[in-house]
């Protein structure tokens, strides 16, 4: 009888040839070159700008003014004056606008670190990907190898009767689904590169070996233990309560704009009319003094007071809604943690165990002609789609860690970055509102 020569299915695949590619650089390449960071970063200079802007006084106003001027005699009925006119907000508005201004920096740098964390999460994910994606071309690539090895086999032990025709189908079937589900994986592969290639901000990023284990994974982690400190320490956290901060220094400002600003013009001139306290003579040198204030009788900013405690209010319940949504992010992530904890376990411990050991007892009954070939192969394949479902687990249970030691920031690497100033609803042009 012909004796197929088989080869034994990897549990270990062999690490592709040349230089490796560590996650380090990987996230050194991202940080440097994603775009998305780079917007982050100017949204924050962004926002100082414009609290810098929001505390400037205001312009003076220089002109000149002429009154009594008779076409006829202009040099006898004139009066010409040059003034300096200034504004004073009162109330405090310069300051609480800083402040208005100084809680929107502050959010757009919590903004900043949510999306560099985001990055790093999505690169590091993408990364084990790969690393998934690379185990599974080399595996299907194993198993299409060894089934078309079956076909020769088959075909041999056809010629010599030995095998069925229907046996001989069956197998050249298999064979092409093993270079079906070959072909897929290696587009699978390709994909998860282009993705990896556009978080790193390098579009001509290709595939490469890449260091590190899918098998080199921490403990579990306790979500009891990780809850307070996500909601403590969390960008998205601390972005929403600067938020709070911002709405509330706007409220502030806007109860401010009910004192009125302080007006004063002064000026100097020359007054070229004859009075009779002067003997006849001519006025000469006079100067002006004006002040006043817009009286807030009617309008005192109530609208704008009642919008900004709303948007108080809006702030704060988002702080609340954002708290219990990452509660429950949590849980779903512990939840995928454990069942991929669970499943590799299970599988590394006893199910490819178990399929190895089915593998090999049929191998050698074949041998000893106590079974038939194609028991062989569907015990062959079984190993192979165990050590699969093994390597897709492990990709599962890295992407699971990567989330909960990220603060759940997941996905957006290439989403363009949020200006913080949108809907700020103040001014910064260092001039102040009329009430």
């Amino acid at each position: 009888m012909t004796q197929p020569q088989t080869a034994q299915p990897q549990s270990q695949p062999a690490q592709p040839s040349g230089p490796l590619l560590r996650l380090e650089e990987l996230e050194a390449l991202a940080l440097s070159r994603n775009p998305t960071l780079a917007q982050a970063e100017a949204a924050v200079r962004a926002a100082e700008g414009r609290r810098r802007q929001a505390g400037m006084f205001p312009n003076p106003v220089v002109g000149y003014s002429a009154e009594n001027v008779s076409t006829r005699r202009p040099s006898e009925t004139a009066e010409h004056l040059f003034f300096v006119e200034q504004t004073f907000p009162l109330g405090g508005k310069l300051s609480k606008a800083r402040r208005v201004f100084a809680s929107e920096r502050d959010a757009a740098a919590a903004a900043a670190a949510a999306q560099r964390q985001r990055v790093l999460n999505e690169v590091r994910s993408l990364y084990f990907e790969a690393l998934g994606a690379q185990r599974l071309v080399e595996l299907r690539g194993d198993l299409a190898r060894l089934a078309r090895e079956a076909v020769e086999i088959s075909r041999e032990l056809y010629n010599v009767g030995q095998a069925d025709k229907p046996d001989l189908l069956e197998i050249e079937i298999e064979a092409r689904r093993a270079e079906i589900e070959q072909l897929k994986a290696e587009n699978d592969r390709e994909q998860v590169w282009q993705q990896l290639a556009a978080a790193v901000g390098d579009p001509g990023l290709r595939p490469a070996p890449l260091a590190g284990s899918l098998e080199d994974v921490a403990g579990a982690l306790d979500g009891q233990q990780l809850l307070p400190v996500i909601l403590r320490d969390s960008p998205e956290v601390r972005a929403a309560e600067a938020r709070v901060a911002r709405a509330r220094a706007a409220l502030e400002r806007e109860r401010a704009q009910r004192a009125p600003d302080l007006f004063v013009r002064g000026g100097a001139g020359y007054n070229q009319e004859r009075g009779e306290a002067f003997g006849g003579r001519r006025v000469g040198p006079v100067v002006a003094v004006e002040t006043g204030v817009r009286l807030p009788l009617w309008n005192r900013n109530q609208g704008g007071i009642a919008a900004a405690e709303a948007e108080v209010a809006i702030a704060e319940r988002d702080v609340e809604r954002l708290r219990l949504a990452l509660g429950a992010r949590l849980a779903s992530v512990l939840r995928a943690q454990r069942n991929a904890r669970q499943v590799a376990e299970k599988y590394r411990a006893e199910v490819i165990p178990a399929a190895r050991a089915a593998y090999e007892m049929y191998l050698s009954n074949f041998r000893q002609m106590a079974a038939s070939y194609p028991q062989v192969l569907i015990a062959q394949r079984t190993l192979f789609q165990v050590q699969v479902e093994y390597a897709r687990s492990l990709v599962e249970l890295r992407r699971s860690l990567v989330s909960l030691r990220g603060f759940l920031l997941t996905g957006g690497a290439l989403d363009a970055a949020g200006s913080a100033g949108e809907g700020s609803g103040v001014r910064a042009t260092g001039e102040t509102n009329d009430h």
